[in-house]
């Protein structure tokens, strides 16, 4: 058999990714007594979760008594615009609390309130404060937590190592094929079910929040299975990143600095927030109607700060000022915590943001504003899954995180990315591990496992081709130009013209040298992925004609209430297709809404 050529593991339960998504999972499937298998691109506990800063979004209650699941689920749904899927903000916001408790449980140190619960702050879009913290390092703890939690139930775990096609037999997902990062060895993955946590794909843009490994990896893998992609278009631009100096452009710049009494100026040091306060956003998160008004009328004391506004409006807003001439001197605009808070708090409350700026920028935040800008940061579009069980339309195949779409819809409030983790983590680790249980032995067809080679190996053979680091650089060049945080349609369309040449120059990458350590390949093979999901990407960007969330048009700057809010776009394979094919698109309806959950949004 061909497969005995191959480095061979066989669980029922394979989790590719292994940030906080991809270790619930994992746990969860433990628990429920089958065998898992863990994959990761790089070394345990280095997953880009460990990015999350602000804190985990969950209606504990602990700082204001009048949270509940259900004003989170209505956050939830206006920050996406009601464009979610209903039943998965329900199922985050009901259980979500239970999540983090849990956490605790297994050792999670939070900040403390003085009666010593959990300790709470405001986030953007959150009517209460809500984000339970460990200062501004909070996925580090979940990563750390989660990890030693689950390393005693008994999870193998397989660390730098990529996987570059899933096995898929007769509408089945049976494994996985992939190779060692060290050595370039191939090995086969034989799986009864298989969960996806690869996180975003935010490495197509050049100005980004995100590490190397988020390259949109379960997007593709899922897509070119069979599966189905949703949301595509909805590309959140955090609003603070680092603008200076230029070798860190885009590293992130946690909400908890706005949390915690941070404010955005100009470069006349005008708070030029209030002048971005459209009266929807004032009636939804201001705590009364007397407060929203006089937000409205410029009211510096009312209520909570138009710098915590939804990450959509703030991005837009420092995108106009800087546009207009107003921005700081390097092309973002100011964040000053030090006025409104001592030295001792920041560093208390904000140790890595203090320590981030004093040793790569040289500016000490206790005295000094921050000079940021929007990052590309977080993709609310993924791999489209059933919201009771987190499986695709891939019998077997599971997705969690950041790669499945449908809980955030338009827009994801901040926080809600790492009770998300939790949450359906959970959900697909259960149902994947209870999918097992009842399938039969994976059978590898072995002409599978040989394409899948062929398919890696091919940069090697080529006597003339292009570089593949040159070929990203040009993609997110592009990406970043055309598809952007703004948009419109002739420069979608030349986007997508750029896109087919660069999947032409793609399918030409030379590579030389050994397996062993070499970049050079493992970016040919990333590149493969990352032209997927942008073109997947310009795709619903050009046909979603209003702007909505984080998909803003130009030419179509207004809001629709009629079409356009009533349907998700989907992406497939063309059905017949060959390896990539090409993108059917189609708009698919909303779910409509039951008696009890409409009540609940009525309410608000």
């Amino acid at each position: 058999m061909t497969e005995a050529r191959f480095e061979t593991h066989e669980h029922d339960v394979l989790i590719i990714g292994a940030g906080g998504a991809g270790l619930r999972a994992a746990i969860e499937a433990s628990a429920a007594n089958v065998s898992v298998g863990l994959v990761c691109k790089s070394l345990l506990g280095k997953a880009h979760t460990v990015m999350a800063e602000g804190g985990v979004a969950a209606a504990l209650g602990n700082v204001e008594p009048r949270d509940n699941w259900k004003v989170h689920f209505r956050d939830t749904m206006k920050g996406g615009r009601f464009l979610n899927q209903w039943r998965m903000a329900q199922l985050h916001a009901m259980e979500a609390p239970d999540r983090v408790k849990e956490l605790e449980g297994w050792g999670a140190l939070f900040d403390r309130t003085p009666d010593g619960k959990i300790l709470q702050r405001n986030f953007g879009g959150h009517k209460y404060p809500r984000l339970a913290h460990v200062g501004d390092r909070t996925g580090l703890e979940m990563i750390r937590t989660l990890q030693q939690h689950g390393i005693h139930l008994g999870m193998s775990v397989y660390m730098e190592c990529t996987v570059s096609r899933l096995l898929v037999e007769g509408g089945r997902v049976v494994g996985a094929f992939g190779y060692w990062r060290e050595t370039g060895r191939f090995v086969v993955f034989k799986a009864k079910s298989v969960v996806l946590a690869t996180g975003g794909i935010g490495r197509i843009f050049k100005i980004n929040s995100n590490s190397w490994e988020c390259t949109g990896d379960g997007q593709a893998l899922a897509y070119l299975a069979g599966a189905e992609l949703m949301d595509m278009e909805f590309m959140q631009f955090h609003p603070t990143g680092m603008v200076w100096p230029p070798s860190v452009r885009g590293t992130l710049i946690t909400e908890g600095v706005r949390g915690e009494g941070g404010t955005l100026r100009n470069k006349d040091q005008k708070r030029f927030m209030f002048d971005y306060i459209l009266e929807l956003y004032a009636k939804e998160t201001a705590k009364t109607e007397e407060e929203a008004d006089r937000w409205l009328a410029g009211d510096r004391s009312a209520g909570r700060t138009p710098d915590l506004l939804p990450r959509d409006v703030v991005a837009r807003a420092i995108h106009a000022e800087v546009k207009a001439g107003r921005g700081s001197p390097h092309g973002g605009v100011f964040l000053d915590i030090f006025t409104r808070r001592s030295a001792a708090d920041i560093k208390r409350k904000l140790p890595a943001m203090y320590h981030q700026f004093k040793e790569l920028g040289d500016v000490d935040i206790t005295r000094e504003p921050m000079e940021v800008g929007p990052t590309g940061h977080y993709t609310m579009g993924g791999v489209r899954v059933d919201p009771d069980t987190q499986e695709t339309c891939v019998k077997g195949l599971f997705a969690a995180g950041e790669c499945a779409a449908g809980l955030h819809g338009s827009n994801r409030l901040g926080g809600n990315s790492l009770s998300d983790l939790l949450v359906f983590g959970r959900i697909a680790g259960e149902h994947a591990a209870r999918a097992a249980k009842g399938a039969p032995a994976p059978a590898v067809d072995d002409g599978a496992i040989e394409a899948a080679s062929r398919e890696a190996l091919a940069p090697f053979a080529r006597e003339e081709g292009q570089n593949p680091f040159a070929l990203h650089e040009d993609l997110k060049d592009q990406m970043q130009k055309y598809v952007g945080i703004i948009r419109v349609k002739e420069d979608l369309e030349e986007g997508l013209r750029h896109l087919e040449r660069l999947k032409d120059l793609a399918g030409k990458v030379k590579v030389e040298g050994p397996r062993h350590y070499n970049a050079a390949w493992h970016q040919a093979l990333d590149l493969r992925n990352m032209l997927l999901v942008s073109e997947a990407m310009a795709r619903a960007a050009l046909h979603r004609k209003e702007s909505r969330g984080a998909h803003t048009r130009e030419d179509f700057p207004e809001q629709d209430k009629g079409h356009w809010s009533k349907v998700n776009l989907v992406l497939r394979k063309k059905p017949g297709a060959e390896g990539e094919g090409e993108m059917d698109l189609a708009e698919v309806p909303l779910p409509e809404y039951p008696a009890d959950i409409k009540a609940v949004l009525d309410e608000g």
